[in-house]
C-alpha cells in the first residue's frame, strides 16, 4: 500500500505547472466518440479516472494511445453501445458517456456510475434532458436502456448541473434542429467542451452563460485540442502555500477562474498577485479567520476547493463558518483533520472552523479526492512527520502530487513503506 509521507513545519518556495483538468477531459473524451473520426487531445493528465475513461472508449470499439500528456482517441469505427457495470463503477462521470453514446449510435446501455460517495448525487436531470430530446430510457435489471432518434428541443435544467449541462450538450449536438439549454451550469470546464466541439465541426454557443445554444445534426471531424488547466488543482496548491507559509508561484493557471478562492486567502492575510498565467502567493506564519465561506456553482466558491481551503485555515486566528451548498456527505475530512489537533465543529452543512495555534503530525486517511488533498495541505502546516494512505482516491485527480508539492519546497515522499525518508 502506497503511503505519502509528509514532514511538515516548513515554509515553501518553489513553482509549478498546474496539469490539465479533470473535470474537464472526461467530458472531452466522451464527446471524441461523435467525431467518427481520430482526435488529439494534448495536456491530457495522467489520472486513474482517465485511463478508466480511456478504457470505456477501447470497450466501445476506439483506438486510443498515448504517449505522454498526448491522447489519441480514433472513433471512427464504434462496436458497441454498452458500458461495463465493472468501468461504471470506477467513477461517478461515467455518466456522461450516455449522451454521446446516444447520439453516435442511437441507443445506449449502461449502469448507474460510481465514484467518490458524497451523498445523493441523482441522474434525473441527465435523464429528463434527454428524454426532451426523443430519447426513450427504461431501467432493467438495473441497468439504464436508451434509444432513440434524437431531436433538438428546448431543455430547461431546475439546477445548473455540470453533469447534466454536459451530457446534454453531447446529445444535443448529434441531434437533428436546434437545442436551447437554460439555466446551464456555467463552469469553465463547460466552455472547454464547447471550445472542443465547435473544434469538430459543431454549432454550439454560450458556454459560460446560462443559456447555451447547439444546432444539432452538423457533419463532424476529427481534430485537436488542448485541455484546459485544473484550476481545483491550482486551488490545492495555494492552500498548501497558505498551510505552510512561505511563497509559491503556480503558472499555467487562468487566475480569473479563481477569484473567488485567492480573495479568501486575500483576506485571510496571504499577497496574491497574478498575472494572464499565473498565480503568487506570499503566505504569513498565521492566517487570519474569514467571512463566511459558501460553495456555489461557478462563478461561486467551488465545493471541490472547499477541504483544501478549509485545511489551510485549521491553524487561522480567529473562526471562519464554511457552508457546504453543493453536496452532502463533503466533510469526511473533517474527523481526520481533528486527529492532527484541529477544532472543528459541524452540524449539518455548516462547519465551524476555530483556528488553533499548532497542528501535529499524525497517521491520516483519505477517504475522498478532495479530501485526501487537504489531509495534506494540512500536514505541510503541521510540526512533525504524518503517514497520509487511501492514495487510491488521490491519484483519481492528481497526476502526481507528491512530485508537485516538492516543486514548492514541499518535504513529501510517496513509498510503499512507513519508515521515515527524511
Amino acid at each position: 500500500m502506497s503511503v505519502f509521507q509528509i514532514e511538515g513545519g516548513h515554509p515553501l518556495s518553489g513553482s509549478v505547472r498546474v496539469q490539465g483538468a479533470k473535470n474537464s477531459v472526461l467530458p472531452i473524451l466522451a464527446a471524441t466518440l461523435l467525431a467518427g473520426g481520430q482526435c488529439l487531445l494534448r495536456n491530457c493528465p495522467r489520472l486513474t479516472d482517465v485511463d478508466n475513461t480511456l478504457s470505456i472508449l477501447r470497450h466501445l470499439g476506439c483506438r486510443v494511445e498515448r504517449e505522454g500528456d498526448a491522447v489519441t482517441v480514433d472513433s471512427g469505427v464504434l462496436t458497441g453501445w454498452d458500458v461495463p457495470d465493472r468501468l461504471m463503477r470506477e467513477m461517478r462521470s461515467s455518466v456522461v458517456f450516455l449522451g454521446s453514446i446516444l447520439g453516435r449510435m442511437g441507443k445506449a446501455e449502461l449502469t448507474y456510475p460510481g465514484g467518490c460517495e458524497l451523498g445523493p448525487r441523482p441522474i434525473d436531470l441527465h435523464l429528463s434532458a434527454l428524454r426532451t430530446l426523443g430519447a426513450g430510457i427504461q431501467e432493467r435489471n438495473g441497468r439504464l436502456c436508451c434509444e432513440g432518434t434524437l431531436t433538438g428541443g428546448d431543455i430547461t435544467l431546475s439546477l445548473p448541473s455540470v453533469g447534466a449541462t454536459e451530457n446534454a450538450m453531447l446529445a444535443a449536438v448529434a441531434a437533428k434542429g436546434v437545442t436551447t439549454i437554460t439555466n446551464a451550469a456555467r463552469e469553465p470546464e463547460i466552455v472547454d467542451l464547447q471550445n472542443f466541439l465547435c473544434a469538430l465541426g459543431a454549432d454550439v454557443r454560450g458556454a459560460g452563460t446560462s443559456v447555451i445554444t447547439i444546432r444539432g445534426g452538423l457533419p463532424l471531424h476529427g481534430g485537436e485540442y488542448t485541455i484546459m488547466a485544473d484550476r481545483i488543482v491550482a486551488a490545492t496548491y495555494l492552500s498548501a502555500v497558505a498551510s505552510a507559509g512561505g511563497e509559491g508561484e503556480i503558472t499555467g493557471v487562468d487566475w480569473r477562474q479563481l477569484s473567488t478562492v485567492t480573495a479568501v486567502f486575500t483576506e485571510a492575510g496571504c499577497r496574491v498577485e497574478s498575472t494572464p498565467t499565473s498565480i503568487s502567493i506570499h503566505a504569513p506564519e498565521r492566517l487570519k479567520g474569514v467571512r463566511p465561506i459558501r460553495t456555489a456553482p461557478y462563478p461561486g466558491f467551488p465545493t471541490d476547493a472547499q477541504a483544501v481551503v478549509m485545511a489551510a485555515l485549521c491553524k487561522a486566528q480567529g473562526t471562519t463558518v464554511f457552508v457546504e451548498n453543493m453536496f452532502d456527505s463533503r466533510y469526511r475530512h473533517v474527523d481526520e483533520l481533528s486527529r492532527m489537533g484541529a477544532d472543528i465543529r459541524v452540524e449539518g452543512r455548516v462547519a465551524v472552523v476555530c483556528g488553533v495555534e499548532r497542528l501535529s503530525g499524525a497517521r491520516l486517511l483519505s477517504t475522498d479526492l478532495r479530501g485526501g488533498a487537504a489531509l495534506a495541505v494540512a500536514a505541510l502546516g503541521a510540526e512533525g512527520e504524518s503517514i497520509l494512505s487511501g492514495l487510491k482516491h488521490v491519484d483519481r485527480g492528481y497526476t502526481d502530487l507528491a512530485l508537485d508539492l516538492r516543486a514548492l519546497g514541499a518535504k513529501v515522499v510517496r513509498n510503499d513503506e512507513t519508515v521515515s525518508k527524511f
